[in-house]
């Protein structure tokens, strides 16, 4: 049953910079009544909501304390009951590897609104550093996938990814990138073009390029970290070898 006229939303606050954000979305920040928001969602967004909206930082930083899942359903609890637009900005888009749908989800259990407005994912930054994510003739498919599962390892389908004419995009996997070059190894893919982006779209970007074997020893000396994406494909090798 439907309480009140309250609705959660969660908004894609898209890669990082501001500009990348759809008009729907922006349309969403200046009604909110609530702003629920997160680490990788661009804190100038926040300036398009209206004078009187709340704004609540529920971050996740990887590897740091952070608001749990539970908490933050907490907090969309409590300001559903209270407010009439609450909304839940994240950054790229919410439902790749972003938990958004559980929150819709949750709303709708209690029996609130609950609504998606797509974010530009973090991955089709990589193109602003003249990365195509497919090329006919080079790369026949696009694959995604989470570099940590839910229990922390390594998914299979990194090596199955490698064994395509594909590109291969890894979010979330820098913590394990030394078990994604041993994949690499064992399925005799060491030398495969890729490339580390961190912060795609902001002004502090930072990318290296090289060979997948040696992506560890370049992330240590051009001191790349999370959060970052992993491309591997032989569209890394389109535009030159240098670091940028």
């Amino acid at each position: 049953m439907q309480k009140f006229n309250s609705e959660l939303i969660i908004v894609g606050a898209g890669p990082g910079d501001p500009e990348l954000i759809t008009l729907k979305a922006l349309k969403a920040l200046k009604k909110a009544d609530v702003i629920l928001y997160d680490n990788l969602a661009n804190k100038e967004l926040l300036q398009y909501s209206k004078e009187n909206c709340e704004m609540i930082y529920v971050g996740k930083n990887p590897y740091q304390k952070y608001n749990t899942q539970e908490q933050i359903h907490e907090l969309i609890a409590i300001h559903l009951g209270q407010k009439e637009f609450v909304i839940r900005l994240k950054g790229g888009d919410p439902f790749i590897f972003g938990r958004g749908m559980e929150e819709v989800m949750f709303a709708r259990s209690l029996g609130y609104k609950a609504s998606y407005i797509p974010g530009i994912t973090s991955m089709l930054a990589i193109g602003l550093n003249d990365i195509p994510l497919t090329h006919r003739g080079i790369s026949e498919s696009l694959w995604m996938i989470t570099g940590t599962k839910k229990d922390g390892s390594l998914s299979r389908d990194v090596c199955l990814a490698m064994q395509s004419k594909t590109t291969l995009v890894i979010y979330m996997g820098m913590k394990n990138l030394p078990f994604i070059i041993q994949e690499a190894i064992k399925c005799g893919k060491p030398d495969t073009p890729a490339a580390l982006i961190q912060h795609a779209s902001l002004p502090n970007m930072k990318m290296v390029k090289g060979r997948l074997i040696d992506l560890e020893k370049l992330a240590k000396e051009h001191e790349i970290s999370h959060p970052a994406l992993i491309v591997i494909g032989e569209v890394v090798a389109f535009s030159s070898w240098k670091n940028i």
